[in-house]
């Protein structure tokens, strides 16, 4: 198979190393110091003590690649419009797009899926709708990652903990291509299953981290601390409970707690979050992606969101200060 893994960052070297694992020689396309590095030493993976090298066609210019069977797009939400406007070499008519990235994405609408609300364009991710002009639906397999990785150095990944990928088509059921998409990559030592309702795995998992990610660039605390201030858990819980009520109406109901979210919050220690790792590190934050959107759906769907309006403007407030989101 012809894969490329666009994104060559945490997720995107863990994907691309199992599909090394199972055989294919993935190409990436990456930039820089990250592109020099997998060109002179291959990609590596640590988990512990250990560290394993794979080898990667490494191009900055899509075309080098070519048309692929499959394009894995693990990418930031801030760099996804400049995906968009060079990923046209590596596409086909039956080239698999798999997003795996946080947040909602554009498709996230598409299939027939959002009740009332299906087919529209989420402008907060999608705003002058190029992406989805660049990368249509029918290419697209939705991803939820749960698992964590940080780059240590260009071309070096290091994997802390968990090993999940779901895949799903955003008009759900199953289909040939994730079914053989997920054997490749359990091949390849990640476990990876298929959902019937990829938005729904979509969702849960934005339930859980819009609150504690933005919550952590503001005021600069690992989770552990987050769930251990009685009213800062008490107003996370409140932004969940926007959340959950705008997911009952687009087809994604919740039945679980906030407080039964916040124990598997807990079990994740002092844990610092990928937007603080952002922030940290002086890159653009996925506020839209995580927080945005959330505020457009509601508004979309006659669900008021008073707590998600604070903690999406403190926020971005904070971020455009530093210089990390537009405007």
């Amino acid at each position: 198979m012809r894969i490329t893994i666009y994104g060559a960052g945490a997720i995107g070297g863990w994907v691309g190393a199992a599909i090394a694992r199972a055989g294919e020689t993935p190409g990436v396309v990456a930039r820089g110091a990250t592109l020099e590095a997998l060109r002179r030493d291959g990609l590596t993976v640590r988990r512990g003590d250990e560290a394993q090298v794979v080898p990667v066609h490494a191009a900055e210019d899509p075309a080098e690649l070519g048309v692929q069977d499959v394009v894995v797009v693990a990418v930031k939400a801030p760099s996804l419009a400049g995906v968009a406007g060079r990923i046209a070499p590596l596409l086909g008519p039956g080239t698999t797009v798999l997003t795996a990235m946080n947040g909602i994405s554009w498709w996230f609408l598409e299939g027939g899926f959002g009740g009332p609300l299906a087919g529209t364009r989420l402008e907060t991710v999608d705003p002058d709708g190029a992406i989805a002009a660049a990368i249509p639906a029918h290419h697209v397999v939705g991803g939820v990652a749960h698992v964590s990785c940080s780059v240590e150095a260009p071309g070096v990944v290091r994997h802390h903990l968990g090993n999940g990928l779901i895949l799903g088509e955003p008009s759900g059921g199953t289909s040939t291509r994730t079914t053989e998409l997920a054997a490749l990559l359990e091949r390849g030592g990640i476990d990876a299953s298929v959902s019937t309702r990829i938005q729904r795995d979509v969702w849960f998992k934005l339930w859980g981290n819009m609150t504690v990610n933005p919550i952590s660039a503001l005021t600069g605390a690992t989770t552990d601390a987050i769930m251990d201030d009685d009213l800062v858990r008490g107003f996370v819980s409140a932004v969940m409970l926007e959340a959950q009520a705008i997911g009952a109406r687009i087809g994604v109901p919740i039945e679980e707690s906030p407080e039964n979210r916040h124990q598997v919050t807990r079990r994740l220690g002092a844990f610092r979050t990928s937007m603080l790792q952002d922030v940290d590190a002086g890159r653009p934050v996925e506020l839209d992606a995580l927080v945005g959107v959330v505020r457009e759906l509601g508004q979309a769907c006659g669900v008021a969101t008073p707590c998600t309006d604070a903690l999406l403007g403190l926020s971005r407030l904070q971020a455009r200060r530093l210089g990390l989101y537009p405007g």
